[in-house]
């Protein structure tokens, strides 16, 4: 055998075996397989401008998209261990994420993933949560322009408040 040939295969066999390890390793951390499209934050790279859905006037930053056959799913990765069941404000950001993966992509995303430090879950895109998201953004825009209230009595949170100055229910 030619050493020109012994080198392609050697290389062709080594391309191999790296893409079978990296797809191990996606599977092993939780993630869906499929090819990464687009990430966020500290992992690889940033993405240079957030989703925008013009309808909603919602913006955001998913952790990952990967694009699995013909559909991009939202990733969003949580650096705590998996909360027996997922926090509501978990949810809606997932569903924001879902949401504007349509509004973006044109193609609705069947489900979205919350990547916790212990497992994965698939969370469907279905109606129910749709809806809340709706709801959730209809009373946020209703409240535009209402006074905030104080939601809690804790004092140190009231410490370190931005709006402290600002609060006149300030607890310390």
């Amino acid at each position: 055998m030619s050493a020109p040939l012994w080198i392609s295969l050697a290389l062709a066999l080594l391309g191999l075996l790296l893409i079978w390890s990296a797809r191990r390793r996606q599977a092993r951390l939780g993630f869906p397989l499929g090819r990464w499209i687009q990430i966020d934050g500290r992992w690889l790279q940033r993405q240079e401008q957030p989703l925008f859905d013009p309808a909603l006037g919602l913006a955001g930053r998913p952790d990952f998209l990967i694009r699995r056959g013909g559909n991009i799913i939202p990733v969003e990765a949580k650096s705590r261990r998996a909360p027996m069941q997922p926090y509501p404000s978990h949810l809606l950001q997932l569903a924001a994420y879902c949401r504007l993966v349509e509004a973006v992509y044109g193609s609705r995303p069947p489900y979205g993933v919350l990547k916790y430090a212990d497992r994965s879950l698939a969370v469907p895109y279905d109606a129910r949560l749709e809806g809340l998201l709706m709801d959730t953004i209809t009373a946020m825009q209703r409240a535009l322009g209402q006074p905030a209230h104080r939601s809690h009595d804790d004092p140190a949170r009231c410490r370190n408040c931005p709006y402290r100055n600002l609060c006149d229910e300030r607890l310390a």
